[in-house]
């Protein structure tokens, strides 16, 4: 299987009335509930509105991100899935609850983390 990446820009669902969240709160719990029934939710979550810190190679934290980023990520998902069409289906689900567009990522495979949580999981 492979984990993909799906997110949408902080203020993509800022066009819904704040009457409306409730709704597209449950909607998107529900397509969440489905995907972990499935067996292929990974994590997933809002970020807060706030702007990021950024701490360097050194330890120095600074603000960020750079005036010069035009998009942030607002929500994201992670899902381990077969494919890249299995991934684009459920962005199009995520995204008809959340009403707002959704981008797909592939995440890299890393085979040696991988292995380190299965023998944490396994020593319980």
């Amino acid at each position: 299987m492979t984990r993909y990446l799906i997110s949408f820009n902080d203020g993509a669902m800022d066009h819904i009335p704040a009457e409306e969240m409730p709704d597209v709160g449950k909607a998107s719990h529900a397509v969440v509930q489905e995907a972990v029934n499935a067996g292929l939710w990974v994590y997933g979550g809002g970020l807060e509105r706030q702007r990021a810190s950024i701490v360097a190679t050194d330890g120095t934290v600074t603000d960020g991100p750079y005036p010069e980023t035009r998009e942030v990520i607002g929500g994201f998902s992670v899902v381990d899935v077969a494919t890249r069409e299995e991934a684009l289906a459920w962005a199009a689900k995520m995204a008809t609850a959340c009403r707002c567009a959704q981008d797909v990522r592939e995440l890299m495979p890393d085979p040696e983390t991988d292995a380190m949580i299965g023998e944490a999981e396994s020593r319980g």
